[in-house]
């Protein structure tokens, strides 16, 4: 999910945006055993993006022994040209990000439901409008109000 939540805000949480040639390492890289090997300028638990691999491009959490049932993750092995990205993503983003997965899967029947609004036998709903007059069905509309604080216009 906080692969998709950075795409949405265009915001991948770089320390300095005017330097980020400090932040975005170009170079050969290897996954072997379903893990990135050897970024020392990383920390275990830290956010890191990929971009130029076949199978792994996105946003993936560096050091295997920081997963859990909920954040496990395997990455296919590979060797690639390409850059990672050192992240610096808050507490609060993580934590935005967590929300955001519990109210998808709390409401999926929703989010996936066809109709608009139905009713039968006393039973009815309608999905809820947004302030723009879209249905706000999608976490994008959902949770705009938290999201628009780290949006960015422009990735870099």
């Amino acid at each position: 999910m906080i692969s998709e939540l950075c795409a949405e805000l265009r915001n991948y949480f770089l320390r300095d945006y005017m330097n980020p040639e400090h932040y975005i390492h170009y170079g050969s890289f290897v996954i072997a055993n379903g893990e990135m090997q050897s970024l020392p300028f990383l920390k275990i638990g830290q956010y890191y993006r990929i971009i130029g691999s076949t199978f792994n491009d996105g946003v993936h959490k560096y050091g295997a022994h920081n997963r859990n049932a909920e954040d496990s993750e395997t990455l296919t092995d590979e060797e690639f040209e390409g850059t990672i990205w050192e992240m610096f993503v808050p507490k609060e983003v993580v934590d935005l990000s967590a929300e955001i997965q519990n109210w998808i899967s709390n409401n999926a029947d929703t989010i996936n439901s066809p109709y608009q609004s139905e009713s039968f036998g006393g039973y009815s709903y309608t999905k809820a409008i947004a302030s723009t007059g879209k249905l706000s069905t999608d976490w994008q509309s959902h949770f705009a109000g938290k999201l628009n604080r780290w949006r960015r216009l422009t990735v870099l």
